[in-house]
């Protein structure tokens, strides 16, 4: 079977992030068959429909061009104020603009880790309702909500806790076996 392509995306801007952790904990166990890249999402410019009439901002674009090339998305996110960041949010939607949104029939995976008792739910539950809407292809199961994460890194931030390393690589096998029925159909 081909190589599965995964573009990670961090909805967080902060360095250190929990999230952000994750992901790299993702590239890190990334099973054979599974590559996984980050793209950073910092320099996507808040939306601005003037912005949008006069072409998609140079960052736009990058980001519209590493979605489509990607065989399937992993999204890392937090949750702030019970929801998605609002870098995150603006990151989709300034992708999901005619023409050709990058989104559509994309198979994608949510995950998230953050401080509280219920590891991003509320957040990864308002994504998936934005990315049904988009017509990709959100894998439904497994979950990974990573609850209390600061107790599950190291000083270094690398993931420690092995339930939650198998956890993810089991996430990592579902959405490659997911993309390769995808993409055979």
């Amino acid at each position: 079977m081909a190589v599965v392509r995964v573009l990670g995306i961090v909805g967080s801007l902060r360095r250190e992030s929990y999230n952000r952790r994750l992901i790299e904990a993702a590239r890190e166990l990334a099973p054979n068959g599974i590559t996984l890249e980050v793209c950073d999402i910092a320099d996507v410019p808040l939306y601005n429909d003037d912005v949008y009439k006069q072409g998609f901002p140079a960052a736009v674009v990058q980001l519209r061009q590493r979605i489509k090339q990607t065989d399937a998305l992993l999204i890392a996110t937090p949750e702030y104020n019970y929801s998605i960041p609002g870098v995150l949010k603006n990151a989709i939607d300034w992708a999901s603009r005619p023409p050709e949104q990058p989104f559509t029939d994309k198979p994608l995976a949510i995950i998230g880790a953050s401080p509280g008792a219920l590891g991003t739910a509320r957040a990864q539950y308002h994504l998936r309702q934005a990315f049904i809407f988009l017509d990709a292809r959100v894998l439904s199961r497994p979950e990974l909500m990573v609850a209390q994460a600061g107790s599950k890194l190291d000083a270094q931030g690398r993931l420690t806790d092995e339930a939650t390393r198998r956890q993810l690589t089991e996430l990592l096998l579902a959405l490659g076996a997911w993309t390769q029925r995808l993409k055979t159909g």
